[in-house]
């Protein structure tokens, strides 16, 4: 299942200014706001809440996403294999449409679904498939009023 708008690269650290580090120079125009979450999910084994470390550098139209897990309870970020580097390729993402008909055909096919969080009404909607056999990395999907992706676009 490949579809939407892509939009963003993300990466997994464990030193989140380590990894602010790799954009100085290369495109990163201004300092990225760091923000600590506590994000609860919906998984195969019931809702968890996973604790991070994020910010997002926008460079043209690719965001790119840093992520420094500090409670990983499904090991959705810790399953993410090193490659010697401050920074690991972990997922790409997409915005979709129509979230409504995207989730029903998320059902209907065979990448299972390893998180997802839906925030209810014209909140933030976004999902993690479990693309890793297929394609090496999750697939994340977003769903997200015109209003809310100016904001992000204005981070």
């Amino acid at each position: 299942m490949l579809e939407g708008h892509l939009y963003q690269l993300g990466y997994v650290c464990d030193d989140l200014e380590e990894g602010i580090a790799q954009f100085r120079g290369r495109g990163m125009t201004h300092e990225p706001h760091i923000m600590e979450v506590d994000q609860p999910v919906d998984s195969p084994v019931g809702e968890v809440v996973n604790k991070m470390r994020l910010c997002f550098i926008w460079i043209g139209e690719m965001q790119y996403e840093l992520i420094q897990p500090l409670a990983d309870p499904l090991g959705i970020y810790g399953n993410c294999v090193s490659n010697g580097g401050p920074l690991r390729f972990h997922q790409i993402c997409m915005r979709v449409a129509d979230w409504g008909d995207f989730r029903a055909r998320v059902d209907q096919q065979d990448l299972p679904v390893a998180m997802e969080r839906d925030m209810g009404g014209d909140n933030l909607k976004f999902l993690y498939l479990d693309g890793r056999k297929q394609f090496g990395h999750y697939l994340e999907y977003t769903w997200m009023t015109d209003a809310a992706w100016d904001q992000i676009r204005a981070m």
